[in-house]
């Protein structure tokens, strides 16, 4: 049988492999890290997290990703698998220890017997066998060159940003006190996931100066690319407005100051807890371009974290993906050269989650296709069929930009001759998704 080569081992090009292997088809991964780095990656194991530490809400019923996280279960996917394993209490968040987590991914895939690997960067397109390009946003220079002057385009860019990580030894506790928004949560644990640091007014209105006034990082002379709004820093928050972070991130609502139950925050700086010894913990929504030496000084105006310790500071990267509307067809084949598939975030999904289940499609579809069979993608109902419906040809290719999973996407449910709640409609789309990717999979 012919092999399957996927370049790249982030969560896409983990669970292609994966799928693809399961259905019987040798794999070749091949992945440049660690003898080639990039600005974010810290390690060599496979699905490494680079920003956040959540796979966001595990909602099945009511959310778009929660029911995405459903499909990717029901399809045996490895990284559901091994997020469950390793999850964290997160309120209704699906948050991970990442180091365990690309740990385990990385040994289960190694284990396996139908697959090799084959270190190193492919720095140029293949002419010929079956390939899955899984590159992600930080694809390499040469390749990412190679796929440019292939598509006779530009690849499109955006930025991302990355959140700062705190040792939780260094929090004040005296300050800051474990709760989750609302309360939210069916076990002590979940209902007290996050630490929460409060600001009155006038320490929201000084960290909003100081944020403004920090010096920040500069892009190069002439680079356009623009930010995606659902990782937006959070000093272009605040230049929107004064008042952005309180009504985004440091919103105040659903918390009680467990030190001063009568006073209400102004606004709430939330931490999550980022690895299982719960040493480590990540600030919440405080994506950042502030240079280094800025963003010790600004976070420690936070009150709780004034002698704050750093495991690590955020940063900024350039992201790349291909306007996929217009170069792959419905089986995420690049439409010039039918023997390489792209999958994950340079398709323009946005997102571990969404990246992961295309990765799950390319590496299915590719397998079925070396088989001899023809696997269409899920009906665009469901989520996945959404997703792929939607970086195939469902979007505008001339404003195409990165896309999480959303309601939007969803063929529109029926009303029957009467209007549903949002609660009503959601969990009849969700309803509707499960009967037909069950089909699907059947």
């Amino acid at each position: 049988m012919e092999k399957l080569h996927i370049i790249g081992g982030g969560m896409a090009g983990s669970e292609a492999a994966w799928q693809a292997a399961e259905a019987g088809v040798p794999v070749v991964l091949h992945e440049m890290r660690p003898s080639v780095g990039t600005f974010a990656h810290r390690t060599g194991d496979f699905a490494e997290m680079v920003c956040s530490n959540s796979f966001r809400s595990d909602d099945d019923e009511r959310n778009a990703v929660g029911l995405l996280h459903w499909e990717m279960q029901a399809a045996g996917g490895l990284i559901m698998e091994m997020a469950r394993h390793h999850r964290l209490p997160a309120g209704g968040a699906l948050a991970v220890d990442r180091d365990a987590f690309s740990a385990s991914v990385t040994e289960r895939l190694r284990a396996h017997p139908m697959i090799s690997f084959d270190p190193g960067e492919i720095r140029a397109l293949p002419e010929d066998g079956h390939w899955i390009i899984a590159t992600g946003p930080l694809t390499s220079g040469a390749l990412a060159e190679a796929i440019r002057a292939e598509t006779g385009a530009d690849s499109l860019a955006f930025f991302d940003a990355i959140a700062p990580i705190v040792y939780a030894e260094s929090v004040d506790m005296s300050v800051a006190w474990r709760q989750s928004r609302y309360d939210k949560g069916e076990t002590e644990e979940e209902q007290k996931a996050y630490l929460n640091c409060p600001m009155t007014r006038e320490q929201y209105e000084a960290f909003i100066d100081a944020l403004l006034a920090a010096e920040k990082t500069e892009f190069h002379e002439g680079e356009t690319a623009g930010y995606f709004d659902g990782c937006l820093p959070i000093e272009v928050m605040a230049e929107r407005g004064r008042e952005t972070l309180r009504f985004g991130p440091m919103k105040p609502v659903g918390l009680t100051n467990e030190h001063d139950p009568e006073t209400k925050a102004y606004a709430v700086v939330q931490l999550r807890r980022d690895n299982a010894l719960g040493t480590l913990y990540n600030i919440v929504g405080f994506q950042t371009k502030m240079k280094y030496g800025a963003q010790t000084a600004v976070f420690k105006l936070i009150p709780g974290l004034e002698n704050a310790s750093f495991a690590r500071l955020g940063g900024i990267h350039r992201n790349t993906f291909i306007n996929s509307p217009t170069l792959l067809d419905g089986r995420m084949r690049l439409k010039s050269r039918p023997n390489i598939r792209f999958a994950g975030q340079i398709t323009g999904v946005e997102g571990y989650v969404e990246s992961a289940a295309m990765g799950l499609l390319a590496g299915r579809m590719a397998a079925a296709e070396i088989k001899g069979q023809d696997l269409p993608p899920p009906p665009a109902d469901t989520a996945m069929g959404a997703l792929i419906t939607h970086i195939t040809g469902g979007a505008e290719a001339k404003t195409f930009q990165p896309m999480n999973v959303n309601f939007g996407l969803f063929p529109p449910i029926d009303a029957k001759g009467g209007r549903r709640g949002r609660k009503d409609r959601y969990k009849a789309y969700t309803d509707r998704a499960k009967d037909a990717f069950t089909e699907w999979l059947g």
